[in-house]
């Protein structure tokens, strides 16, 4: 036996001692297979589970409930508040801040202190709020996998012994009985009834089957039906070695709208299984009894849920973090150099320590986690109130703000969850309408004669594009509903007027019908070639095909579907999502390459790319922009595919990561993905330099949700893509993703303006702090003066979480690049020490005296007036990047806030407060003289946006 790592054995053979414990028949092998359940007989998973055709009796449930635990996985344990507050401390700049404040305690400069410790608290108190509201908001959405189970139980304590003599299909005998029990009282062995619109409630295998098809897209992304069925004899159809690599046999779903397991064989591996059924999949027609062979954590969907991965640091951390970590040097290295050079140059010792930390908190942007924790909050606010979209991590609010390479499926997103019919056409590939007729005549009396729940999504189609009073012409004698050994249905009609004669409608997979049809070699084959020419351009195929019959009484079996007319195909492609060609096109406009991961056939996913006019030839993904427009521009061109192609999972096998990332910047759809597929192509592009989201909903889409540095998953995910993502959108909609990207780079944009004027101004204030501290004989501000300062600036930056930025700046992908922010903040904090310079030549006109000790108090007055003047024509002039249009103002939150830091920078040496702190009221003559410094700054200002390009950070 392959393992015991999910059950114990405490036996070895059949028997029917109580103690006697159900061995493992599902210890993973090589690729994850089971080897011991592809290889065994239902009848030997039976006798290794100790189990049989009517189940267990209660006394054995039981039993194993102690043992192995109730069926379900473990709950998804979020951190609670405290410690989210604790979490929210370990940010750059907040540990920044705590040290500051330790140090300006250390000195006595309490007011210091105070307020940072003020900012500190704030910040994490918003930051913490949001993620728990976030956290309650998750709460609502989460539904349990199933509520309830059909098992088959028998009351006594007595053993069946597992030799299930009758195969499987025994009736429930022997006191056996159905009955509804809670799903997490599933055990191993426990025998199981399935029905449409049934949850599987555990990893199944199947024992009977009739007609049942099962939704597992949250397992595999597959968008079809899977057909399950109960075989144990390998070389069927669907089975691992009896399908070719005909493309159209392999896309077609047969009838019914299911996959055959064959089509998926490559990429689904055990899902594709046809006898095992899994927790987390649903019924979509037929019937069937299964034993449980795994429950809880055991089962595949508890195994990924049990699991969840690490994401490593998004695009938020690595720019933040950089810019912070720069800054933090800088921080550290002001005080022991002011000190130094005081204590050279001016021979002052210790008591220069407080103004020494009052600068290096000056050149602390400590408003930036209060700023960025409530304009992230805010626009996480404005998307669920508006859009019922949930960020669940604040940061990655701004990620989606930044991304610039977004990943998806197909199904769901750019197309329904169900196919439409594109044509018919005969034999020669020419239109008919004839063909989709009786196509619609075999959907109608199979679903009337064979007393089917539902019709599938494929005759759904038919009928709903065929005329209605086509199929009621005709009189339904007898249907052979679609199996998926056969893949194919038939319906038995009489036609009006043809006494004595009745009409055999089959309908089905393209090769299934055409092996049945009376057709010679050549003709068969250039049917395939024309059937496999559709497919390879996106269609599925069912082949539709007739045959004449003596009336009679004896009932229509599989063997009268021989000596068939073949009259022709429908061809059907997948509907189109209403909203994703205008989506797609607003993500171009901003910027986003959309790329398509998707388990489908390449030309199922290069259809639909067609038709939402989405160009597979991508030329423009380069790093840094630079634009890559054919093969030429490739490392190695000649070896890696031609740009525009589909690239399947087979050719990614072939490529090492470096030819993968140069082929992701020119490939836009990317067809039979393994999850390991997905997650590889997210990590090659993000590792290429650019911002990454993928939109997943399936347990097969947690490697590529966490190797993105934004994952977003719908509210209908699976419970375990939901809890493990950073943005829940209420539909699989792309509207609702450019409606996430367009309140990420909202907040994004303010963010960066805060950034770009605080750190230009501060630096500006340092540089001449230090130049003034080393030319003065005595400070330059004094440290109350000083935070007084910051206090005035960092209450007015407030404005900028509330700030709307010109639509221009919602058009680009909104990054913090360190190089080109430096760049910013040095040129403009040059100027802005310059104009500090200047004011001191002004304060010595404007007193008529030298700038000594006993004119320091109007000194300090004139530079703290000059210093909010300055700050607040920075608000004013740098908030937006793109110079404005005529007559347009700042938005108020900013313009407001301007005036109040101006208005607060003349009043207060002038008010009562003015002396308290150390400043005089100034002379007429130096107001007038600082105008013109002011003008001569604010033409500077300009002059520099223009040649440095605030907008490029």
């Amino acid at each position: 036996m392959a393992g015991t790592d999910v059950f114990t054995a405490a036996g070895s053979g059949p028997g029917s001692g109580a103690d006697r414990g159900p061995t493992d028949p599902w210890a993973p092998g090589a690729g994850g297979t089971p080897p011991d359940l592809t290889a065994l007989t239902s009848l030997q998973v039976l006798r290794r589970l100790d189990s049989g055709p009517r189940g267990l009796t209660d006394a054995q449930a039981e039993e194993r409930l102690l043992r192995y635990g109730e069926n379900a996985v473990p709950e998804w344990r979020t951190a609670s508040w405290p410690r989210r507050f604790v979490r929210s401390v370990r940010d750059p700049f907040t540990a920044v801040l705590l040290c500051l404040g330790v140090v300006s305690a250390t000195v006595s400069a309490w007011g210091t202190a105070l307020v940072i410790l003020s900012l500190v608290v704030v910040s994490c108190l918003l930051r913490s709020s949001g993620e728990h509201r976030a956290d309650r908001s998750m709460a609502a959405l989460r539904e349990l996998v199933a509520t309830t189970a059909t098992v088959l139980r028998r009351g006594g304590d007595g053993r069946e012994g597992g030799d299930g003599r009758d195969g499987g299909g025994a009736r429930d005998g022997g006191g056996s009985r159905p009955r509804e029990i809670p799903v997490d009282q599933l055990v191993p062995g426990d025998v199981i009834r399935l029905g449409p619109g049934d949850l599987v409630p555990a990893d199944v295998l199947l024992l009977r089957a009739s007609g049942l098809t099962v939704h597992q897209a949250a397992l595999t992304g597959e968008s079809a039906p899977v057909a399950k069925y109960a075989v144990d004899t390998p070389g069927l159809p669907g089975l691992p070695g009896a399908g070719g690599d005909d493309p159209a046999a392999q896309d077609d779903a047969g009838d019914g709208g299911a996959r055959t397991p064959a089509a998926g064989e490559a990429f689904a591996g055990v899902f594709a299984q046809p006898r095992l059924c899994f927790q987390g999949s649903s019924v979509a027609s037929g019937s069937g009894t299964a034993v449980v062979v795994a429950t809880g954590t055991r089962t595949r969907f508890g195994a990924a849920r049990s699991r969840p991965g690490r994401r490593t640091a998004s695009a938020f951390d690595r720019q933040v973090n950089g810019i912070s970590w720069v800054l933090i040097r800088f921080m550290l290295l002001t005080p022991p150099l002011v000190l130094m050079a005081n204590a050279a140059l001016r021979g002052r010792g210790l008591e220069t320590l407080p103004f020494a930390v009052a600068v290096a908190v000056g050149l602390t942007p400590e408003m930036l986690p209060v700023i960025v924790t409530t304009a992230l909050a805010r626009g996480a606010s404005r998307l669920a109130r508006h859009h019922a979209v949930i960020v669940k991590r604040l940061p990655a609010l701004h990620d989606l703000g930044a991304v610039d390479v977004l990943f998806l499926d197909k199904t769901g997103t750019l197309t329904q969850d169900r196919p439409v019919v594109g044509g018919a056409m005969d034999a020669y590939g020419d239109p008919d309408p004839e063909v989709l007729r009786w196509a619609a005549v075999n959907a109608w009396w199979t679903l009337q004669l064979a007393d089917l729940p539902a019709p599938d999504a494929l005759d759904e189609a038919i009928l709903d594009a065929a005329d209605e009073a086509d199929p009621a012409r005709y009189e339904g004698v007898a249907a052979l509903p679609f199996d998926p050994v056969r893949r194919l249905s038939t319906a038995v009609v009489r036609r009006p007027g043809r006494l004595g004669t009745h009409t055999l409608v089959v309908k089905g997979a393209v090769e299934a019908v055409l092996q049945r049809c009376a057709l010679d070699d050549e003709e068969r084959n250039r049917l395939s070639a024309l059937a496999a020419r559709e497919a390879d351009r996106g269609l599925r195929l069912l082949a539709v095909a007739t045959a004449e019959r003596p009336a009679r009484h004896r009932d229509y079996t599989p063997a009268d579907e021989r000596g068939l007319d073949f009259l022709g195909f429908v061809a059907l492609h997948d509907a189109l999502a209403p909203t994703a060609a205008e989506a797609l096109k607003v993500l171009a406009a901003r910027g986003v390459s959309v790329k398509i991961l998707t388990g489908d056939h390449p030309g199922t996913a290069a259809r639909a790319c067609l038709d939402l006019g989405l160009d597979t030839a991508v030329g423009d993904l380069a790093p840094g922009g630079d634009d890559l427009t054919g093969a030429d521009d490739l490392t190695g061109a000649d070896d890696l595919p031609g740009a525009g192609e589909v690239i399947t999972a087979e050719r990614l096998d072939a490529l090492t990561d470096a030819e993968l990332a140069e082929v992701a910047r020119r490939t836009t759809v990317f067809a039979r993905c393994t999850p390991e597929h997905k997650a590889r192509i997210v990590a090659a592009v993000r590792a290429d330099g650019h911002t990454t989201g993928f939109l997943g909903d399936g347990v097969n889409d947690l490697p590529a949700l966490y190797a993105a540095d934004v994952g977003i998953c719908p509210r209908d995910a699976v419970d375990v893509v939901r809890e493990s993502t950073d943005v829940v959108l209420a539909r699989k909609d792309l509207t609702a993703i450019e409606h996430a990207i367009g309140a990420g780079r909202h907040s994004s944009g303010n963010i960066a303006t805060y950034l770009r004027i605080t750190l230009s101004s501060n630096l500006g204030n340092v540089i001449a702090m230090l130049v003034a501290g080393l030319l003065l004989p005595f400070l330059p501000m004094l440290p109350a003066q000083v935070l007084v300062q910051n206090l005035c600036f960092d209450a007015a930056q407030l404005a900028f979480a509330y700030d709307r930025p010109r639509p221009e700046a919602l058009r680009r992908p909104t990054e913090l690049r360190s190089r080109a922010f430096f760049r910013f903040i040095t040129g403009f904090g040059l100027i802005n020490a310059l104009a500090d310079l200047a004011t001191f030549v002004v304060l010595a006109l404007a007193l008529h005296t030298a700038v000594d000790v006993g004119s320091q108090a109007e000194f300090h007055s004139g530079w703290f007036t000059e210093n909010l003047l300055t700050q607040a024509l920075v608000m004013l002039l740098l908030r937006t990047s793109a110079r404005p249009a005529s007559g347009r103002r700042a938005p108020s939150p900013v313009r407001w806030a301007a005036a109040g830091l101006a208005v607060t920078g003349l009043l207060l040496p002038l008010s009562p407060l003015g002396p308290i702190l150390g400043m005089p009221a100034l002379p007429g003559l130096y107001y007038v003289l600082l105008g013109a410094v002011l003008g001569l700054y604010a033409a500077g200002l300009v002059f520099a946006r223009g040649r440095i390009g605030g907008a490029q950070l």
